[in-house]
């Protein structure tokens, strides 16, 4: 069957599994577009801007666990798929991205929508191609979606030239293993690894495990819960660590780090085991490095090598896949109790609550953690949830309580403002579901608030909650801090994002008392029909607390003051 290379790229996606594609055409992407009509199986989303299809197709892939794919045309479309890449890179989320090319004989001569994407792209991805033979191009698409989905998962970009998508030869489907000379995730643990890991959990009286986003990756939920069930250690998440293990659970810290909860940093500074499962040691988690668990012993499951003593040295560094160590390690693993370790965590939480903006009386202002608490509230806690990045995500991840994998979706390693909505519209139609909220600010979603274009005209059931406090609210929090007060370009002028969604079609309501919130987020929920948008406005200058200073000590935490001695 003679098939041309833009036919090769529709096939190839088919026999990967692939059912949605987010892209934007353009002159050298031309070919992939005219053969698209060929292969209606595969359905192919327009979105409003290139940097929103890799976040859709990111979104699709965090939600679902398949490769996301995102398309883009030469030059200016494919640098505008450079922030979506170097998110889902930061996030280890597994995407493969096409992107046209000038002609062959064009590359290198500064022609008309020339870009070298690949050595752009080269510090972003796992890895990229830049296709020069057609008979290469099916087995280069195999290639890309192995790296991209096995072992650590991450970004892969194919950059394929208009006369190779043009180009035509007789096609047969490369079967067969992939074998990449050099490319070796690690799976297993060593007999010593493990004797040695049994060894540091009997003697130790005050462990805490720290459950990042590869326990997600690796499918290591019920191992984990089992672990610490058993041994009676306390857990704390990572911000993308959360929905690995139900927060709604007496092991349960929360949310460790810069905006985590006070008593899980405050066991994480004073605990003599750290069990670091699938996390990378983030500034965002450690703080202060010369100070960070001074007196913990650590213990290190990572699948990248280049994780373990990047940033914490480990006691005891294991290479391997997660799921699978825990699965060697179990059988031998004996039961532990740790009462008195449980009992000053506790004596924390109490002081915790205490500070904690949801216990206290504030009438009818609207603080955003009210809102997320009733949001978490109204649908059952089991919603997924896209956040955008700022204080709304910090709030969402401290007050939205997660108990089942892959129900939080966020930017966290590079922070990306108007990651939200497009994520979302990802997540809802790769799950088909209309069970998914967008929850954002009002910096963030005027970022990409162009793609409530395409929610509408693909009839997306994606839920948005807008926090509008008038501000770039996290910078205001660190100038407030740090700046003495000096709001440079914080404050922050929108539309009426009400009347903005009803011009789209949508249906849209305002909230400004606490009482509507759950009627609201009822509301929203009953409509499964295409997108809904609330805007809350919140009070503009709230805080996040806990607040760990940026290179400070874990524990040297910027708490909210107790109520007596704080109107709120």
């Amino acid at each position: 069957m003679k098939l041309s290379g833009a036919e090769i790229i529709w096939e190839c996606l088919i026999r990967e599994g692939v059912d949605i594609v987010y892209g934007y055409p353009g002159g050298a992407i031309l070919p992939f577009y005219d053969a698209m009509s060929k292969y209606p199986q595969v359905h192919h989303v327009l979105v409003r801007h290139e940097q929103s299809a890799a976040h859709m197709a990111d979104g699709l892939a965090r939600a679902t666990g398949k490769v996301g794919v995102a398309i883009g045309t030469s030059g200016p479309g494919a640098t505008n798929l450079v922030t979506g890449i170097a998110t889902a890179m930061l996030d280890s989320s597994p995407l493969v991205c096409i992107t046209g090319q000038v002609a062959s004989p064009l590359i290198g001569s500064d022609a008309f929508q020339e870009i070298d994407i690949t050595g752009i792209t080269l510090p972003i991805t796992k890895h990229n191609y830049l296709v020069f033979d057609i008979h290469d191009l099916a087995y280069t698409i195999r290639e890309a979606f192995h790296v991209a989905r096995t072992g650590r998962p991450g970004p892969v970009l194919i950059d394929v030239p208009k006369d190779v998508q043009n180009a035509k030869i007789e096609f047969e489907y490369p079967e067969g293993e992939i074998v990449l000379p050099g490319y070796h995730p690690p799976k297993e643990a060593s007999t010593s690894a493990l004797e040695a890991m049994l060894r540091m959990i009997g003697e130790a009286e005050r462990p805490v495990i720290l459950a990042g986003h590869g326990v997600l990756m690796s499918g290591a939920m019920r191992e984990v819960l089992e672990f610490a069930e058993r041994t009676q250690t306390p857990f704390a998440l990572t911000l993308l660590g959360k929905g690995g293990l139900p927060e709604i659970h007496p092991l349960s810290l929360g949310m460790m780090g810069m905006h985590g909860t006070g008593y899980a940093n405050l066991a994480i500074q004073n605990a003599d085991l750290l069990l670091a499962f699938g996390m990378r040691f983030d500034d965002r988690v450690t703080g202060n490095l010369k100070t960070y668990a001074p007196n913990a012993k650590k213990i290190h499951i990572e699948i990248d090598p280049s994780e373990i003593h990047k940033n914490v040295r480990a006691d005891l560094p294991i290479e391997g896949d997660l799921k699978t160590v825990l699965n060697q390690l179990l059988p031998s693993l004996s039961p532990l109790e740790h009462k008195s370790w449980l009992g000053q965590i506790r004596d924390w939480m109490e002081d915790a609550d205490e500070r904690d903006i949801v216990n206290q009386d504030v009438g009818e202002r609207l603080f955003a953690a009210h809102v997320i608490h009733d949001m978490w509230k109204a649908t059952g806690g089991d919603s997924v949830v896209v956040t955008d990045v700022g204080q709304h995500q910090m709030w969402e991840a401290q007050y939205y309580l997660h108990q089942n994998p892959n129900t939080l979706i966020t930017s966290g390693g590079l922070g990306t403002m108007g990651f939200g909505l497009p994520a979302a519209i990802g997540a809802a139609m790769g799950l088909k579901s209309s069970n998914v909220w967008a929850i954002v600010g009002d910096g963030g979603f005027q970022m990409t608030m162009a793609e409530l274009a395409t929610a509408v005209q693909e009839r997306v059931p994606v839920k948005i909650a807008i926090m509008n406090n008038g501000f770039l609210g996290m910078v205001r929090q660190w100038q407030e801090f740090f700046y003495e007060e000096r709001y440079n370009a914080t404050p922050m002028y929108a539309p009426n994002f009400v009347k903005l969604a009803e011009a789209y079609g949508i249906p849209a309501r305002r909230v400004e008392r606490r009482h509507d919130v759950i009627p609201t987020v009822e509301w929203a929920n009953s409509i499964t029909d295409g997108p809904v948008l609330i805007e809350f406005v919140i009070e503009k200058q709230d805080i996040v607390y806990p607040m760990v200073p940026a290179g400070a000590d874990l524990h040297a935490m910027i708490r909210r003051p107790l109520p007596e001695k704080n109107s709120v």
